[in-house]
């Protein structure tokens, strides 16, 4: 995979782009020719050009980051898509990743794109867990339910980073970024006497949520049905079995989940706090954490998303290295000869394997819906019923394995997105104009559902339950009503907010700023750190 189809490498480090954007039927602008798109493109980089020069000079030393994603494909792609953008805002920042041996691919692309020294890797051996089969070290590779051994495995490396840092760092890092699930860091950062910066791969509002169920979990005893969360924007209540997966798992008495809490309560410690979101998405939540004093002082908080747009990384084979460009071709080929909005692209993400009868009830409702549809199925899913795939040759389509998910969801045919509702691909949605139709199971999906359903009425729920069978019919007829134009009040606001996403990152858009805002607190940092190198 070259580094040119993961990264806009075009652009200048010196000057940072919004993320690169293609011309899009569901924007009603104009379609570009080349020469128009370059022209745009060199005005776009004069502008940032011009404005660096309009900036006084932050630090004129190599400012260094240490950057440490999670280990599953949900939480890393992320904070990998905020790595480039970093280096892309300023040129003195160093990035140095902390990854184990088979996770190192997934930075191939990132170290590809940059092939300067601006990032860098710590390749150090996955520490050993008891409930973790030998060879594992990603999330894909067990299931969610290992999240906690792998979790409490991670924190051994404590040790070996300081050693690393102490006899190799040079500079020493200003400042480390980390996942929210490695909230440990926080005691490592303050062994470093630096800051710690907890990213977030998932929204605010989870955030907001998880926050206070971590640090009041009495309040949300197993024997209470509905947990009210009055003090959050909205008053929003969950059933108990809603909430987030890694909380309603939490027993007391294990320490392996004790440290998780521990973890957990950290990242309301951090000195700085980075969403994958933007304020017209979730401002209300946004605002409802930056306004929550931690100690004496309230949490720097940064939306600083969509990390990733149409026309973007993963479009151009991210998360997969071995795509099929033959097949992908046969796909948008299809896609060319589909009506615009009138099809439903159906995906659970990278971990959620349907059981056999929910798959077969799937099928049958789309079957039933009449609603032309890509189905992606994932690596182990249980084949289609016999025949369906013949039945519905005409207008569905079966993919087998790994699909270019932003690529297909940007195309002017796709309208809607039969979706588990994790967080990526809530903005990937978002940012492409396509409407979800939830079926929410776990982890955070029932919280981002929730929001997208019920506060923003940008989306549909057509089933929900990790073990829920829907009925076919039923389905069927939900994902075809979705599919029509009787929801012209949440196809409307699809669109705003695809706009607004777009938006966002643009030069003087919230998320732009808010990318600019946190890489200038890195280089003041480092400024602050020269100072007391010089006393």
């Amino acid at each position: 995979m070259s580094s040119s189809t993961q990264y806009n490498s075009a652009w200048s480090k010196c000057s940072r782009p919004p993320h690169k954007l293609k011309p899009n039927h569901k924007s009603k602008l104009p379609l570009l020719n080349a020469t128009h798109q370059l022209a745009l493109n060199l005005k776009l980089t004069i502008l940032r050009s011009s404005k660096a020069m309009s900036t006084p000079p932050a630090a004129e030393n190599p400012v260094h980051i240490l950057v440490f994603p999670y280990p599953a494909q949900g939480h890393m792609l992320p904070l990998l898509d905020l790595a480039h953008q970093l280096v892309l805002t300023h040129p003195n920042l160093i990035l140095t990743l902390v990854v184990t041996p088979k996770n190192l691919p997934f930075l191939n692309p990132l170290l590809s794109a940059h092939p300067t020294d601006c990032i860098n890797t710590l390749v150090l051996p996955f520490p050993h867990h008891p409930s973790l089969p030998p060879g594992v070290e990603n999330v894909k590779d067990i299931g969610n339910h290992g999240n906690v051994s792998i979790i409490n495995a991670l924190a051994k490396l404590q040790d070996p980073i300081l050693q690393w840092l102490n006899s190799q760092a040079s500079p020493p890092p200003v400042a480390i970024i980390s996942d929210f699930f490695l909230g440990w860091t926080h005691r490592l950062a303050q062994q470093l006497r630096i800051p710690r910066i907890a990213f977030y791969s998932s929204g605010a509002f989870l955030a907001s949520v998880s926050d206070h169920l971590w640090l009041n979990p009495e309040e949300a005893a197993v024997s209470s049905p509905v947990v009210s969360f009055s003090h959050l924007p909205k008053a929003p209540s969950f059933r108990a079995e809603h909430l987030p997966s890694i909380f309603r798992f939490y027993r007391e008495s294990d320490p392996d989940w004790a440290f998780v809490r521990e973890c957990m309560i950290a990242n309301t410690f951090s000195w700085g706090s980075v969403f994958n979101t933007f304020y017209a998405l979730e401002g209300e939540y946004l605002d409802h954490l930056r306004s929550n004093q931690v100690g004496r002082r309230r949490r720097r908080v940064w939306g600083v998303g969509p990390l990733n747009l149409p026309g973007g990384a993963e479009s151009m084979n991210r998360g997969n290295p071995n795509p099929d460009s033959a097949a992908l071709k046969a796909v948008m080929d299809w896609l060319d000869g589909c009506p615009d909005g009138s099809v439903v692209y159906v995906c659970f993400g990278s971990q959620k394997l349907l059981k056999p009868d929910q798959g077969e009830a799937l099928a049958s409702g789309l079957e039933r819906s009449g609603v032309r549809f890509i189905w992606v199925m994932k690596a182990g899913s249980s084949p289609p019923p016999d025949g369906f795939e013949h039945r519905v040759s005409e207008r569905g389509k079966v993919i087998k394995g790994w699909a270019p998910q932003t690529s297909i969801l940007s195309h002017r045919a796709v309208g809607g997105f039969l979706s588990h509702c994790g967080w990526n691909s809530v903005m990937e949605a978002v940012a492409c104009g396509a409407m979800i139709l939830g079926w929410p199971m776990e982890a955070d999906q029932y919280v981002n559902a929730t929001h997208l359903v019920d506060h923003l009425g940008a989306a549909v729920r057509v089933c929900e339950g990790s073990e829920t069978v829907p009925d076919s019919a039923d389905l069927g007829r939900k994902i075809a009503e979705a599919m029509s134009e009787d929801f012209p009040r949440k196809r409307r606001m699809v669109g705003e907010l695809r706009e607004k996403a777009l938006s966002a990152v643009q030069p003087g858009g919230t998320s732009s700023c808010g990318l600019d805002a946190l890489v200038q607190e890195l280089l003041q940092l480092s400024l602050k750190q020269e100072d007391q190198q010089n006393l």
